[in-house]
């Protein structure tokens, strides 16, 4: 289908991921001239300016534990710019008038894919996807995209060290806190090709210092392989294993949220009873959804890791979320029993 949508020509989708000012949007523009040369239409698709910007916010507040349900409604901010692609890859230029969501910005978009439809562009076509796409879960479904349509797919980790993005998020005009980056760097989890046979096609460029010709030959190189070699849309068990990894991790971690912000509840009314003091309230507030926030995230990051799915059972999810839920319920009396003994 999406062959006949292109003009038969090749297509890649090529995810850059990294921390934030890691250099993903200069890569993004340095490849768009490359890209040039070799022919290709190529456009960057920035999520960071077709996401609302209070989309954002929602999910660094929830983050943190105070919000309930804004996270799945930036989720569907995500799909909705995916879900802009295929529809371009459908009918591109019923795409280029609307794209298929209100939820990303139209002019931002139309922006993206307006070199693309030039009358005499013709040649191999190229989505570079710039997002910081931390979790491989983020990364899968554009996979599962390209795999959809039979496209080319890879990946460019954009790295440098944490002090360099630190320094280059200060001087943007609209910087985001430091914090922000920090919390990122404890989330971000790069391609692993050997945990992830999906991620093989990905290398590693290091932005710390001024890009090289090598340093872009080598990300060319990469997406003409991707190019070369589109996935097949074909059923493939070990991919179906993980796609049903991914999706019990979703599981585990929704209800293990749930199961966590209850806990916390229950201690903020006990210690309520107690005649906690408004500031040790607020202390107590704190650390619980800090400990929560870290627990979420080890938790799906550990379940990633080492669950294992039995050829002819379903994981018991409730099972899974019971046990690693107590562990963090014992945490919670340790916070409580602190707090209120230091208000005795």
């Amino acid at each position: 289908m999406a062959d006949a949508c292109v003009g038969r020509a090749p297509a890649c989708l090529c995810v850059l991921c990294g921390l934030p000012a890691a250099g993903k949007s200069t890569v993004g523009r340095t490849i768009l001239r490359a890209a040039a040369q070799q022919g290709w239409r190529a456009a960057v698709v920035p999520y960071d300016d077709l996401i609302p910007e209070n989309a954002f916010q929602s999910r660094m507040v929830l983050d943190g534990g105070s919000l309930e349900g804004m996270h799945t409604e930036w989720k569907f901010h995500r799909q909705a710019v995916l879900q802009s692609i295929e529809q371009f890859l459908k009918e591109p230029h019923v795409s280029a008038v609307q794209p298929s969501s209100c939820k990303i910005n139209t002019a931002t978009w139309r922006k993206c894919i307006g070199a693309l439809l030039q009358p005499e562009a013709s040649g191999a076509l190229l989505f570079l996807l710039d997002d910081n796409f931390y979790y491989p879960s983020m990364r899968y479904e554009v996979y599962q995209l390209a795999r959809k349509y039979s496209l080319g797919f890879c990946q460019v980790n954009v790295q440098c060290d944490l002090e360099t993005c630190i320094s280059r998020n200060q001087s943007r005009t609209r910087p985001i806190p430091t914090e922000v980056i920090m919390d990122m760097v404890k989330r971000l989890e790069c391609p692993n090709p050997q945990k992830n046979s999906w991620e093989s096609n990905s290398i590693l460029l290091n932005t710390t210092d001024i890009l090289s010709k090598c340093d872009i030959q080598k990300v060319i190189d990469l997406i003409f392989f991707a190019l070369s070699n589109p996935l097949s849309p074909a059923e493939d068990n070990t991919e179906q294993k993980e796609a049903d990894r991914l999706k019990c991790a979703i599981s585990v971690g929704h209800q293990a949220d749930q199961a966590c912000r209850r806990l916390i509840s229950e201690a903020m009314k006990r210690a309520k009873e107690k005649q906690v003091p408004p500031d040790h309230m607020r202390s107590l507030a704190a650390q619980l959804n800090e400990s929560k926030a870290m627990f979420l995230h080890n938790l799906r990051k550990q379940f990633l890791r080492e669950a294992s799915f039995p050829d002819d059972e379903d994981i018991d999810v409730e099972c899974v979320v019971k046990r690693a839920v107590d562990s963090f319920e014992r945490e919670k009396e340790e916070i409580l029993l602190c707090i209120t003994n230091d208000h005795k």
